[in-house]
């Protein structure tokens, strides 16, 4: 049986999430000009929270949108079977925009770079932050977020879990034991 250690609970993962709307609002003094892109699928739900805080703060609405990086990956020819493409929702334009790209959890850095290169296909924003659940470490690219959650010290021979309540019934964080 695998190991599972909760690291956050439902109340934490609320409040990393409103640390993050603050911390976005700080460094983009306000939020004029900001857009939201989670990467699918946890990304997506973790960015729509993201501007549900910011418009509770700020009174006005941010656009979000959603990304999928399946054909931008660059482990795409390793996978086995037809590899399941899901829709890419950014129906604003993304130019001159202060872009916040949003995922679940920041590992190795290869996720981030195929949603970078997608993104080039919809224009050029006038800056791209990160913000990310979840950053574990362990990178392979030169790539960091400038919005964290938290940070779980993990090794290769664990995995992180991010549970949340629109995909998986209930919003938790685990760490789990590889077999």
């Amino acid at each position: 049986m695998k190991e599972k250690v909760k690291i956050l609970d439902q109340e934490g993962v609320s409040r990393a999430i409103t640390r993050i709307a603050h911390e976005i609002i700080e460094k983009n003094k306000g939020s004029a000009g900001l857009c939201l892109i989670g990467i699918r699928n946890r990304g997506v739900y973790i960015a729509r929270r993201i501007a549900a805080c910011i418009k509770q703060i700020e009174k006005t609405d941010v656009l979000t949108g959603a990304l999928d990086i399946t054909l931008y990956r660059d482990d795409l020819t390793l996978a086995t079977g037809q590899p399941l493409v899901r829709k890419t929702e950014i129906d604003f334009n993304i130019n001159d925009k202060a872009l916040v790209l949003v995922d679940d959890v920041l590992y190795t850095g290869r996720t981030i770079r195929a949603a970078l290169d997608a993104l080039t296909d919809f224009g050029r924003p006038k800056s791209i932050q990160l913000a990310v659940l979840v950053d574990r470490g362990h990178r392979e690219l030169p790539i960091r977020a400038d919005f964290v959650g938290k940070n779980i010290p993990t090794s290769r021979k664990e995995s992180v879990e991010v549970r949340l309540k629109e995909s998986d019934g209930e919003d938790e964080i685990l760490i789990v034991e590889k077999e």
